[in-house]
């Protein structure tokens, strides 16, 4: 009877083993020999209190010296390291820049390519430089994931262009214990905050407006029950949590000997 009970253990074990997998694998749901067009053209916007690098430049460097910031060393005590680095520019709570030679510029809701073409357009204009190439891009470019991943943090992207799944993987991908289908991005734009919740189980992910993750995006992974169940259980009574199912268990396999003999 023992072997018996022990078997229907080991099976059920085999059973919940089984039906976790559909819980942890991705994009269950995709199609393997479909193409998916990309619909989506991903533009990072400006937003508030981003810090922007703005460089013009043309054939007569003279011209452009007092459109361009200074470049900087950052100095501990009496020692100055290196590389040096440009300053940037703030985008403050009305949304706008103080660019020099041309004064203030509303900059938030734009893209790069936008400013850019604002700022040289500007410049010939106002007859400033004929053959103006103007530069724009993020200096403070960075996203935060919470949760159940393995390497929680802020992250500094390099480029202008991050997925959720990127960011996810930049975090060590999820623990065993992060929900797959309540992955939140929290967002700020406008001055409104959103919260929206993906499914890493189903290709519906890439339809999100949240895929293409934005500047301060936060990412946050849900626990699921099993990591829930585990917060209550601290260091100092985990032993004596797990002696006792024991005894429990044996308790209950003696006492099915005994009801069968």
């Amino acid at each position: 009877m023992i072997r018996k009970w022990i078997g229907f253990s080991m099976y059920v074990l085999l059973l919940s083993a089984c039906g976790s997998t559909k819980e942890i694998s991705y994009l269950q749901d995709v199609n393997v020999l479909k193409e998916q067009a990309i619909e989506q053209k991903y533009e990072v916007i400006i937003h508030q209190d981003d810090l922007l690098s703005i460089y013009v430049n043309s054939k007569n460097p003279e011209l452009t010296a007092p459109f361009n910031m200074p470049m900087v060393s950052s100095q501990v005590g009496s020692e100055v390291s290196s590389p040096q680095r440009v300053l940037g520019y703030l985008v403050d709570v009305n949304g706008s820049i103080e660019f020099p030679v041309l004064g203030k510029i509303q900059v938030e809701g734009l893209t790069r390519l936008q400013l850019t073409n604002l700022i040289k357009n500007w410049i010939i204009r106002e007859n400033l430089i004929k053959d103006p190439i103007v530069t724009a891009q993020f200096l403070n470019f960075k996203i935060s994931v919470m949760g159940e991943v393995n390497h929680p943090g802020s992250f500094t992207v390099t480029g202008d262009r991050i997925t959720l799944l990127e960011a996810l993987s930049m975090a060590g991908d999820l623990t065993i214990y992060g929900k797959r289908n309540r992955v939140a991005v929290i967002r700020e734009e406008q001055g409104e905050r959103t919260i929206l919740f993906h499914d890493l189980r189903s290709v519906s992910i890439f339809d999100s407006p949240c895929y293409y993750l934005q500047q301060n995006d936060i990412i946050y992974v849900e626990p699921n029950r099993s990591r829930a169940a585990q917060s209550q259980i601290n260091q100092n009574n985990s032993v004596g949590v797990w002696l006792s199912a024991v005894s429990i268990l044996t308790s209950v396999a003696a006492l099915i000997v005994n009801i069968n003999k």
